[in-house]
Parts: C-alpha cells; structure tokens; sequence
C-alpha cells in the first residue's frame, strides 16, 4: 500500500563543507533507546557494515524542559473544574514554557557543524534539528557502528546501531531519528479476499458502496455543521495524486471545495504515480473519508515525510496549528517514548491527534514487534477502533452495527501506564488492565465497504476496508465539534479522551455513542460488550448527541481555600471560582447549604456571569457549636447546577470581651 522503499541501504546526499565552532563535552547516552533488541541477541544476522561514505539524513532532538510542570499543566488543562480549563499555549508560548533554551539549541547546531553535518532543517519549538552527513560523520559522532542486519521477519535487509549513541555534547540528547530502518511504516489498511463476496448494499457511490458522505450522513446526519473555520491535517508518509480524489469526486457525482495543501517536511516527494511504482491508496482514502465527513473545512493539509519526528514536529509548529490530526500509519520506534514530547506539545495546544487502531486484531507483543500497533496505544492518542456498519438507505441515517473482525485493540503491548481519565472505565471492564493503557477509545466503519480510487486506474468497490478509514473520519468529526464549540463562544476542545471518558460514564452515554454491543475480534480476540470494551472502545459517534454533549456551554465551581478553620466569634473567607466551559456566559447564582446553627454563610457578589469569582465568608457566632461541617456551596443558571464544597472546622477561640465582636 506504500511506496516500495528501496532495499539499497541509504541514499546519497551530496554534502557541503561547513566553518564549525567546537564543543567540548564528556560522552553522554541519551534519554531514549536506540538499538533493537534483534541486533543485540543474535535474531537478526550481521552481514557487514554500511559504507563509510555513504549519506544519511538525522534528526537530533532534544528533550523538553520542566517535564514535571508540564504533566502537571496538563492536568490543570483538561480538569473542568480548574481554571485553566482548555486555556490552551500558543507554540512560542509551549517552546518559552517547556522548550529546549535557545543556547541548548544553539549547541546542539554548534556540535552538528563542529563533526560534519549539514543542517538542513530546524524548528521554531526548538526540538528538531534535521542534519545530514556521512556514515563516516555518524559513527564518529555517536561513538558507533552503523551495521547491516538480514530482517529477522520480513525479506530485506535494514541497517541499525551497534551500541547507543554517546555524543561528545553538553546536551543530553532525547532521541536521534534515522539511525535505523529495522521498522517500516505501514497504512492500516486491508484488502478483501476476493472470493469473499460481502458487500455494501446501502451505499450511495457506485456498486451501493460508501461514499465518504454516507458516513458523514450516518455519524451525524445533519447539515448545519460542515467543519467551516477549521483546519485539518493528515500524517502521511508517501505523496498523492490529486487527481485520483478528482476521479473520486468525479464519480461519486459530488464536488470537493476545500483546499488542499500537499506539504513536505523533510523533502519527501509530494507526488506518488503508479508508473513510478507508488502506490497513493491511503492517502487518497484519508482524504476522502476526512472531506466526506466535513466538506465545509476551511483547509485540509497532507504532512508528507519519512520520519515520525519530522512529521509530528511539522504539525506540532504549523501555521495555523491544525485543532484535529490523523494517522492512517504504524511503526515500531527503538523506544515507545519516543514521540510522546509531540503528543504532549498536541494536547497543550489544543490539537487532538487520531490514530488508527490496526487491523490484525487483538493487540500482542508479536504485533509490536512487527511496528502493527504505535502509536495507536500512546497515553496522548485518540486511538481509533473498527466496526461493520449498515445504514438505512443511500445516504441514509445509521441502522445497526457490530465489531469489524480485524479490528485492533487491546491492552498496551508498549506497556503505557493507564492514565487517570481510564482508571474509571476499566474498574467496571472485566477485561481490561487496571495498569495499563486500554484501546481503542472509540471506532467507526471500517468493513470492506468503500468506494476507493487510487494509482490513476479503474476505481473500486468494496473491496478495501481498515481502521484507516476511520481515523481521519473522525478527525472529520471533530472538525463538526470544534466548530460548534467556536460559534458557542468556546475553543476548539483540544484533547478529547478525558471528555469521552466522562461521556461514557455519564447517564447521557446512549444519546452520545452507538453502542457496539454484538461482534469480536477474529482469532479468539475481545469482544464487544455493553459499554466501553477492548474492540470497539466507547463505540461511535451518535449523531449530533455527542457534538452537544462535547460542546454544551456549561460551568464549574471551585474553592480556595477548600477548607477553613474558624474560630467562634471570627470569620473566615474562601474564593468561589466559577470556570466557564464552551462559552458559558449565563448568570450564575450562589447558595450554600450544610453550615449549623450559628453560622452564616454570605457572597459577595451573590451572582457570577460566565467565568469570574465571588468571596464565600462563614461568620461563625460565639454560640455555634463545635466541630467539623462539610459546606455545599451550589451553583444555579436555569437547569444547570454545579457544586463544590468547603470543610469548615468551627474551633475555640480566644475570650472575647463583650461589645468588641470580632466581625
């Protein structure tokens, strides 16, 4: 489904001499792995060295500061009830917090120039720095062997690293990209066995297969929402031939008006022909399952590179940023660390990246190894599951649907940690990890059943199906939220898992979400149940129930201090925060509850219109009793009421003489 990457080992760059400023430093690893475990046990079999004079190309990367902090910021981030709710940095505002300084970046270039390399790329977050050089600059750089190795699974040939890099550098690197090619990414993509002869019979594009308009009509079935004002990206690691999504629109007798930018981040071809043995299947699907679900977005870009950093950086640093992100792809990092400090730079910027969840089943450490699953069960990653889908008629509304069999999904292989938004969902999932990551979180389509035209030849018709289809559906879908959410008065609403999550537990979930509830993975895998599960996640998209219920204009109530002690005869005070979610502007009036007799609770001012604060005093009389109260202070707009609470703890205080009251 990609294009065939060449078996010869690397490409020739021509280099250029470079005046270079010397750095002096002691040998340090870096902050991630970097050797395969098949070059180190003997699996793979060493059959020599690359050529010394031979070109590569890099990409240095160094780590984020304050990491701590910026866990940290994130929580506060995606907590409703925290003021920085959604107040989402800007990239220079990310790089000024959590960026490489700019003399750590300046060294790291000052070390590329003083052993040979030619810069050929840096970026404005300070992460990246792309450089090329030969095997030769390499090796003597990173303290290294560049070896060639017979793939221990697959027919070719890859080359790899001896040992980890020790670069002479003040700078502890993160990662260095490029210095093997043991895992080549893949679409999650399938193509049906011929002889099977399931098929669409509702579609709308020819022989009643789905048309990336069917879906949207199936998902949301509306028409006021179009993705206007919103941008989308899509990771790819092969170029396009537009004129297949030409054909495609040709076909399907619709129109295409969005604009479309082909943009390479590292020099990769934006071009993919058949008659040059390229293969653009993937890209053109992504294109039309994404436009299909919002054809109103105001642009779509295609990143196009041949690394995970390039392209995750490019995205990360575009202008403008992309709110909603999508990969088709998976590979095998040395290191499942790897990519997180792009997924976090996403998140605190507001973008939310989908992954597809693979199509080889249950997810297993024999999948990872063969790079079928990353990033799809990354902590940062919307990770997007697969479903067989039937709809009423020809551009008609959802009907039924169950899991797609080869669908992935399962407990992290990576063996990320499960995050705090998860903890919830698995204590009720008898099969899922209570300690590590759980996928997919949601699904869509993915059956043989799609219209598809690609490598400038006769279209077809259900005969490709994969999680690829339903990924940048998604990222479709989003692009209808965040619109919502804008024209509410909101933002765009970032990172949506801890949101989903909270959905999925709430008494609204079946307005919210079609339920797969029937259907497993081929194999023995998992299989659908009510609620969340490991193949289909939290299930689909439910219309517009599930727009309304991301972007509902609402509020939290906080307090600070949380609990007070206060004296008999004295008062005490307490800041009652309100955050405003997607817009809220409403009036909100404050009352409080629980406080004994001889207590008096006031606000100044007694009401707060959208996001503001209001100062809560407990006045607590000389004949209040003592002990500890828990104070409800709740929060009225229409039907919409929030609480939080206060621990007051009445204590003794000093004598009073009469007529000199303390309040």
């Amino acid at each position: 489904m990609i294009r065939k990457i060449s078996q010869s080992i690397l490409i020739l760059i021509a280099m250029q001499p470079i005046l270079s400023i010397a750095v002096y430093a002691q040998s340090q690893i870096l902050q991630t792995r970097h050797v395969r475990q098949v070059t180190q046990d003997g699996e793979a079999q060493f059959l020599g060295t690359v050529p010394a004079n031979q070109s590569m190309r890099l990409v240095l990367i160094l780590p984020l500061r304050n990491q701590a902090e910026l866990r940290g910021f994130l929580t506060r981030l995606y907590d409703p009830s925290n003021p920085a709710y959604r107040h989402f940095l800007t990239v220079d505002q990310f790089a000024q917090e959590f960026g490489p300084t700019q003399e750590d970046y300046d060294r790291v270039i000052a070390f590329a120039h003083e052993n040979g390399f030619e810069v050929v790329g840096m970026s404005r977050n300070r992460m990246n720095i792309d450089v090329a050089g030969s095997v030769a600059n390499i090796e003597a750089a990173f303290h290294l062997t560049m070896g060639v190795y017979q793939h221990p699974t697959e027919n070719r040939t890859f080359y790899a690293p001896d040992r980890e890099p020790t670069p002479d550098l003040a700078v502890q690197l993160w990662h260095i990209t490029g210095l093997d090619n043991y895992s080549l990414p893949r679409p999650a993509l399938s193509h049906k066995d011929l002889q099977i002869h399931q098929e669409a019979t509702t579609g709308s594009c020819p022989s009643k297969s789905f048309c990336g308009s069917d879906m949207r009509a199936a998902y949301y079935g509306g028409t006021t929402l179009t993705g206007a004002g919103q941008s989308l990206g899509l990771l790819e690691y092969v170029g396009t031939d537009l004129a297949d999504l030409t054909t495609y629109y040709t076909n399907a007798h619709q129109t295409n008006n969005v604009p479309i930018t082909l943009l390479s981040v590292d020099g990769t071809p934006t071009t993919c022909y058949a008659s040059q043995d390229c293969d653009d299947t993937e890209q053109t699907l992504d294109l039309t399952q994404a436009l299909g679900m919002a054809p109103g977005l105001s642009s779509l870009v295609m990143y196009i590179g041949s690394s995970d950093a390039a392209l995750l950086n490019a995205m990360a640093t575009a202008k403008p940023l992309n709110a909603q992100l999508s990969a088709s792809w998976v590979w095998g990092p040395s290191d499942p660390q790897t990519d997180d400090p792009y997924f976090e730079e996403f998140a605190a910027q507001g973008q939310n990246y989908f992954n597809a969840a693979g199509d080889w089943g249950e997810w297993s450490q024999t999948l990872l190894n063969e790079g079928a699953i990353y990033p799809a069960d990354d902590v940062y990653v919307t990770s997007v599951g697969g479903t067989d889908l039937t709809t009423s008629s020809a551009g008609g509304p959802w009907s039924s649907e169950t899991v797609w069999s080869d669908t992935g999904g399962g407990i992290s292989p990576d063996d990320f940690a499960i995050p705090s938004w998860q903890v919830a969902t698995a204590g009720g999932c008898s099969e899922c990890s209570q300690n590590y990551r759980n996928g997919p979180d949601v699904a869509a389509n993915s059956d043989f059943t799609f219209y598809v035209c690609a490598d400038q030849t006769t279209c077809t018709a259900n005969e490709y199906g994969g999680t690829s289809f339903a990924a940048p559906m998604w990222a479709g879908y989003m692009a209808l939220v965040n619109q919502q959410a804008v024209a509410n008065g909101g933002t765009a609403l970032g990172f949506i898992n801890p949101t989903l999550y909270s959905l999925g537990l709430s008494s609204g979930y079946s307005g919210d979400f079609h339920d797969i509830s029937s259907g497993c993975q081929e194999s023995g895998g998992f299989c659908a149940t009510a609620g969340y599960d490991l193949a289909t996640g939290w299930g689909s998209p439910n219309g517009a129930g599930l727009i309304n219920a991301l972007t509902a204009p609402a509020f939290n109530l906080s307090a600070s201090p949380a609990s007070l002690d206060v004296a008999l005869g004295y008062a005490g005070k307490s800041t009652i925060t309100t955050t405003a979610i997607n817009g809220f502007k409403a009036s909100i009036s404050l009352s409080a509850s629980g406080q004994p007799a001889g207590v008096t609770i006031t606000f100044n001012p007694t009401s707060i219109t959208g996001a503001g604060t209001s100062t809560m005093t407990a006045s607590v009389s000389p004949t209040a009793a003592l002990g500890t109260y828990t104070i409800t202070v709740k929060g009225t707009s229409g039907s919409v009421v929030e609480t939080t609470a206060v621990a007051l703890k009445v204590v003794q205080g000093p004598h009073l003489h009469i007529g000199h009251g303390p309040y």
